[in-house]
Formats: C-alpha cells, structure tokens, sequence
C-alpha cells in the first residue's frame, strides 16, 4: 500500500460504513477528522522518499495534536475502537513514509 491508497482507506470511512453516525460522530467532525488525516498524508507525501526520522516525526506529532483538539472541541467522541482505527492509521503511514519504529509514535502527545 502506499501513501495515496492509504489516504483513500481513512479509518472514518469505515465509522460511517458502521453506522456510527450518530451522536458522537457527526458530518461535521468526521469531515475535520478527514481534513487532518488528509494533511498528514499529503505532508508525508511532501517529505518525499528520503525523509528524516526526525521529519515524519514532526507531522506524527502535528497530526495528533490536530486530532487531540478535533476530539476535545467534540466532546471526547475519540473512544477505544477510534483510537486504535487512528493510532493504526497514522503508524502505517509513518512506516510507509520511510519510519522503522516499533513503538507507539502517537503517545507522548496523545490525549485520545
């Protein structure tokens, strides 16, 4: 899979695949949710192939971030299936950009 594909499979489509537009997720926050996912793929595609360690670092952290305010502004809709849908999300674009970590990459900002 590579950056594009993946930009194509964000883990909002399946939430509203599952009918979980509802209370917690509504087409407003799942279309900001999307805008942020959007952004860290495409600044991972800008970083190109020979991106830094220390580069694909700084958008993981962005994009948390982005998402640490989306879930706050949005009543903590975040929950334990949703995080680990982005955790996964965010990881798997970090590897595919060049990242070799085993560890959690999300978690030292993570409020989600």
């Amino acid at each position: 899979m590579n950056l594009d594909e993946l930009k194509k499979n964000k883990p909002t489509n399946q939430w509203v695949e599952n009918g979980e537009d509802d209370e917690f997720f509504t087409k407003k926050n799942i279309n900001e949710i999307n805008e942020v996912l959007n952004a860290y793929i495409d600044n991972l595609v800008k970083l190109g192939a020979n991106s830094s360690e220390e580069e694909i670092m700084k958008a993981v952290k962005e994009v948390v971030i982005r998402i640490n305010d989306l879930n706050e502004k949005y009543d903590y809709f975040i929950e334990t299936m949703e995080r680990e849908d982005l955790y996964q999300f965010i990881d798997t674009a970090a590897k595919i950009a060049g990242l070799e970590s085993e560890d959690d990459i999300t978690e030292e900002w993570r409020e989600w």
